[in-house]
């Protein structure tokens, strides 16, 4: 028997793909959506099990985050987590950002967590328990030196948004966030792809390394889960290895 239902948004790669895998292996049903690369969609969902399905979405898209919530109404009828992790990077200096560049990122990462949560809160409404699970970033509490403007700006907004909406939607609904460093995914490639660069990104890290996907996963599933983190609520959950204190 499930224990409940969760919605990952990006579930295809990277922290998604092991929120997936974790929430799947402890029972839960899991709805997850992917972008553009469903060959990777497919292969998450065959690893995990068969109460793992997907739907392709774009988090920017009013009418593709309505198809995905209707997806899931049909077929599960609540949702007990939501965990908003669909996100891009940018390490464009701010002069050489552009505004589209900009309204991008903006759009992605902060814009896409808004429009996910306001279409799939209905289904959690009718849950007899749920919380929702925001994938933050270190950069929206630091000036990172490996992230752009518009990244830094996208991922404190996400802050701002747990932290108010959190107040709005107690005590029904629990609402927190995770805040990793640089974590090793697909996104981050170019920050480790020589162990030159591997070194310095390492030794930004009291711990001297960076996270793993797993990691983040794990301070997810902690937060989503009312009998692990039931008095939590518009807390972000910092995975650094000690950074954000240097």
């Amino acid at each position: 028997m499930s224990r409940g239902v969760v919605f990952v948004s990006g579930g295809s790669r990277g922290i998604g793909r092991a929120t997936v895998l974790k929430f799947a292996e402890e029972g839960f049903t899991v709805y997850f959506s992917y972008n553009t690369r469903r060959d990777r969609a497919e292969e998450v969902a065959r690893e995990a099990g068969d109460n793992v399905h997907y739907i392709k979405m774009d988090v920017t898209d009013p009418g593709s985050v309505l198809d995905a919530y209707e997806f899931v109404a049909r077929n599960a009828g609540h949702l007990n987590v939501l965990i908003n992790n669909a996100g891009i990077a940018s390490l464009t200096p701010f002069n050489e950002l552009t505004y589209e560049e900009w309204e991008k990122v903006i759009k992605v990462d902060l814009t896409g967590v808004f429009l996910v949560t306001k279409t799939f809160l209905p289904l959690l409404i009718k849950a007899p328990w749920a919380s929702i699970v925001n994938v933050a970033s270190i950069t929206g509490q630091t000036g990172h030196v490996l992230s752009s403007a518009a990244y830094c700006a996208a991922k404190a907004g996400v802050i701002g948004f747990t932290r108010r909406l959190a107040v709005e939607l107690a005590p029904k609904i629990r609402v927190n966030a995770v805040a990793p460093s640089i974590v090793e995914t697909d996104m981050t490639r170019s920050l480790l792809d020589t162990e030159e660069k591997r070194r310095k990104a390492s030794a930004l890290h009291p711990l001297a390394r960076v996270a793993r996907p797993e990691e983040v996963a794990e301070a997810i599933y902690f937060l989503a889960l009312g009998e692990k983190s039931g008095f939590i609520t518009g807390h972000i959950l910092n995975i650094n290895g000690g950074r954000l204190i240097c």
